[in-house]
């Protein structure tokens, strides 16, 4: 029998209702074997995500302010949920023991990783699921790295004899036992993790938005939706800032071959949007993919005849660049120029040092500093093989007065990525968007 593995956000756990869409949806599909919860988030735009509240409690122990009001928020809340839902679990004796351990002196990724830890005794309770702690299956090293290979092992041994399972995200445990958090959104992690020990045949993440958008909804109103997209193509777009999934998500699914497939908890007809591996053909309504980008870059643009002649060059110019621990975004470059391009965050109190030392050890014909920029990445596997793409963009743009600082295209193709003025962004993308869509 295939095996799904179903990871369901905060918002979809947020209260009794928001569980009981989740009961039925696993209830739906008898292959939603594993399930992995995150914390109760936010109810109403008001409201405050657990998450933060178990932060908030910590905060206040290290500060020896009195706790009490916040925690009891935090108990409040979970044993609503369990009034709600009319179970027969005593939830009390769990909230009291993690009173307990954070009087002692817990550490801060114990307490943040309750949150999911109750959670997914409710939902295992509701289910009638094992439940399983993740700190008995996801391991991290000694310098706080995820063992994958340790981690797959032990989920396999676990999983082999637990037919259905709910799994809490976002943390695991180091070698001493103690507990180990991801980062904030981390419980994606843990689904992709619980995914590849299965060899699941797709992995569901589950969220409040019916999958991906071609563009951010605040620029573009109502974008289309993306039904398929590849590995590849998220990749391009979550690193120029369209955000669904943990960045870190992607990776322990991809070498599997594994879909990921974005679903709306609160809408669960809707197909939402398949995430498939490099190889597999997508068939796009679009020429592109979408579109991405984002604010606040600064280009160095380096110019020097016969650059092209000078074995080295730049390699000298990154190592000024690592030597003032500064990472670069992109590196386009002509027969004699290069630009680097920063984010403004990194050349804090930076530049001008920077800026001497290049002169030093490039000795440029001229220097130029571009600061106040916007990156804009057009994303799609049709790009390759459709002519005419670039000349369709740079119109679009032209045709609105935006002047475009600088163009990169990667090697694969598969991307295009302009650079304008931070106030011509917003406009630069919705541009974009009406000459493809």
């Amino acid at each position: 029998m295939d095996i799904k593995v179903a990871k369901f956000g905060g918002t979809s756990l947020a209260d009794a209702g928001q569980f009981r869409k989740v009961q039925n949806i696993i209830q739906w599909d008898e292959t939603r074997r594993y399930v992995i919860p995150s914390a109760p988030g936010k109810r109403y735009k008001e409201d405050t995500k657990v998450t933060d509240l178990l932060y908030l409690c910590h905060a206040q122990l290290q500060h020896q302010v009195n706790f009490d009001d916040t925690f009891n928020k935090i108990c409040d809340r979970y044993l609503e949920i369990v009034t709600d839902l009319e179970l027969s679990l005593d939830l009390k004796p769990y909230l009291i023991e993690i009173k307990s351990t954070m009087e002692k002196g817990a550490s801060l990724d114990y307490i943040a990783s309750r949150g999911e830890y109750l959670n997914a005794i409710i939902l295992s309770s509701l289910l009638d699921y094992e439940f399983i702690d993740a700190g008995e299956v996801i391991c991290f090293d000694k310098d706080h790295s995820l063992n994958l290979e340790l981690t797959e092992k032990k989920l396999q041994e676990r999983l082999s004899i637990s037919e259905r399972a709910v799994i809490p995200g976002f943390y695991g445990s180091l070698p001493s036992g103690d507990v180990k958090i991801f980062s904030r959104g981390g419980s994606d992690i843990t689904g992709a993790l619980v995914a590849r020990a299965v060899s699941a045949c797709v992995y569901e993440n589950w969220t409040d938005v019916a999958g991906l958008l071609m563009t951010d909804p605040n620029i573009v109103k109502d974008p289309k939706p993306i039904q398929e997209i590849t590995y590849r193509e998220l990749r391009e777009l979550s690193y120029m800032g369209a955000s669904v999934l943990h960045e870190e998500t992607i990776f322990p699914v991809l070498d599997a071959g594994i879909p990921i497939n974005i679903r709306n908890t609160n809408a669960p007809e809707c197909p939402g949007t398949m995430i498939v591996s490099y190889a597999d053909p997508v068939a796009h309504s679009s020429i592109i993919t979408g579109i991405a980008g984002k604010k606040d870059f600064t280009v160095i643009s380096l110019e020097k005849n016969r650059m092209n002649a000078e074995v080295g060059f730049v390699r000298k110019l990154l190592t000024v660049f690592e030597n003032n621990n500064i990472s670069f975004e992109h590196l386009p470059s002509g027969i004699d120029t290069v630009s680097v391009v920063v984010t403004d965050c990194q050349l804090e109190n930076k530049l001008d040092k920077l800026l001497d030392e290049i002169q030093q050890q490039c000795d440029p014909d001229l220097i130029e500093v571009h600061p106040n920029m916007a990156l804009i990445a057009t994303v799609g596997h049709g790009m390759a093989y459709t002519p005419g793409i670039s000349a369709k963009l740079f119109t679009a743009l032209s045709n609105e007065d935006i002047n475009v600082r600088m163009i990169d295209q990667g090697s694969s193709e598969i991307n295009i990525i302009v650079g304008v003025e931070n106030d011509d962004f917003e406009r630069s993308v919705e541009a974009i968007y009406r000459a493809f869509v």
